[in-house]
């Protein structure tokens, strides 16, 4: 697949390692940093998602996405691992709950702004899913720079593969590639966000860390079984 993310927001919480360890299945370790364990909220949209060597298709290759995530490895191996994904595309979430067994749900979505300002809103409708709801204003405060290795802006976001789970003790591993990302320090008023409810995780209070991001080209492979 092929596809394009734009004005994403990586927010993130630091949790307790222990309730996160409870919610990822055997098989996949769960990742830290210095002994900490991450959650992160990052709402984008995303445009040009088509298979490779397909064109595009009117209504289907964009639309925007809010994703709750934290860090696993498997087999040494880093990547993420998704606890929900609300997108506001109905054939791309029953394909990607079908066919790379993760955790899609609809969502209702109203997103405006204005400047490089974003305001987003996301409410999950799906048909007999826990309730979730994600309402954000935020934007960029400083300039592009790459993230260094070693630092934890470079642990959270230069991952290059997600972890999926279907039946009982199978996991998969689909790869990504992009460039390193172009972040930017960003500033974020959220005014809603109980996507970790469901899970039993309150996630009050402000990110202790926030990135923005403008544009990035990524490509993702099916998933694999491991």
């Amino acid at each position: 697949m092929r596809m394009r993310w734009l004005d994403l927001l990586f927010a993130h919480w630091e949790v307790d390692a222990a309730v996160l360890r409870g919610l990822i299945p055997a098989g996949l370790e769960l990742d830290l940093f210095d002994g900490r364990a991450w959650l992160g909220a990052v709402p984008f949209r995303m445009e040009g998602v088509t298979p490779r060597g397909v064109p595009e298709i009117r209504g289907l290759h964009a639309f925007p996405e809010v994703n709750l995530r934290t860090y696993v490895t498997a087999g040494g191996k880093p990547g993420v691992w998704f606890f929900s994904l609300d997108a506001g595309q109905k054939i791309a979430v029953r394909v990607a709950r079908r066919f790379f067994h993760l955790p899609y749900f609809d969502a209702a979505f109203e997103i405006g702004g204005s400047g490089d300002g974003v305001d987003y809103s996301s409410v999950r409708t799906h048909r007999g899913a826990a309730q979730a709801a994600f309402s954000a204003r935020y934007r960029p405060t400083g300039p592009v720079f790459r993230s260094v290795p070693g630092t934890l802006e470079h642990w959270l976001t230069e991952r290059y593969c997600l972890y999926s789970a279907y039946g009982a003790g199978r996991i998969w591993r689909g790869e990504i590639d992009h460039e390193p990302w172009p972040l930017q320090l960003a500033e974020a008023a959220i005014e809603v966000n109980t996507l970790g409810d469901w899970l039993g995780i309150e996630m009050q209070g402000l990110p202790l860390t926030l990135h923005f991001s403008k544009s990035l080209a990524v490509h993702a492979w099916i998933i694999a079984r491991i």
